[in-house]
């Protein structure tokens, strides 16, 4: 948790279907999903018990990772949507990961890497069968105006702003280079806060199920230029930046020392 003041689960790709592939029953399953929120809290109260880590900051907070359907299916579909299955599907999909998520202790839950406005608004609405829980939901986006599926993000912040339970939208595991020019487009649509946590830029092969190619991130990837990209998207509007795939401890850092002087 180095400097971070908020923390995903690791149950983004976690699905029944897919433990079932593995000879894992249902009540192991979500036993397992729990386990992903038992463990990030663990890891937040070590974290918090040492007073000299407490001073100027919130105690962190704990979301917990909801994955897109493309996830589960693990062939890079988060990055293209277009779903074969229907709209009921897609919900019966969703609905006992969500439950299970909902009563596993975290602070809120993370609806992220969203390929398409169809599934954010599926999930909206799932929500509101558990009244009192909040989220942010936030999309991956395939150029600087899109969503991977295709949507125009401005269409996706107004279809969501009016669920009162979506507490923040925004864009993750997107290439850097595109999310000034989204959170642009997205902050006329909507008060929520945005939120902002790029990849590294890096690109990933579905089949062999790696990264290849550059970081956006100075040489090698080391993180050089994250601070003045964070500065940039601040002044966009973006209000909770961080980093998803290819991103380190050592970047959150450099995160959290820029935007302090941003406050």
């Amino acid at each position: 948790m180095a400097g971070a003041d908020l923390a995903t689960t690791a149950s983004y790709q976690a699905s029944f279907e897919g433990f079932a592939r593995r000879g894992i029953g249902a009540e192991a399953a979500a036993e397992l999903m729990r386990d992903s929120v038992a463990l990030a809290r663990a890891a937040r109260d070590e974290f918090w018990i040492d007073l000299s880590r407490r001073a100027g900051r919130l105690r962190p907070l704990i979301a917990a990772s909801v994955g897109p359907y493309g996830a589960a299916l693990a062939d890079g579909s988060e990055y293209r949507g277009s779903y074969s299955l229907s709209d009921p599907e897609l919900s019966e999909f969703h609905r006992p990961r969500l439950s299970v998520l909902v009563d596993s202790g975290a602070d809120l839950l993370a609806c992220e890497t969203i390929p398409s406005l169809r599934e954010a608004l599926l999930l909206a609405r799932l929500l509101q069968q558990h009244p009192g829980v909040c989220a942010w939901i936030s999309f991956s986006c395939k150029d600087g105006e899109h969503t991977c599926e295709g949507q125009p993000i401005e269409e996706c912040v107004r279809a969501l702003d009016g669920f009162a339970q979506v507490v923040g939208i925004g864009i993750n595991c997107t290439r850097p280079a595109y999310v000034r020019s989204l959170l642009e487009r997205m902050r006329a649509h909507t008060d929520k806060p945005l939120l902002a946590y790029p990849n590294s830029g890096e690109d990933y092969d579905a089949q062999a199920k790696r990264w290849s190619g550059r970081s956006d991130f100075g040489d090698g990837g080391n993180g050089a230029n994250f601070s003045e990209r964070a500065r940039e998207w601040y002044a966009a509007g973006a209000r909770l930046i961080g980093g998803c795939c290819r991103t380190r401890p050592e970047d959150i850092h450099l995160i959290r020392e820029s935007l302090l002087q941003c406050a």
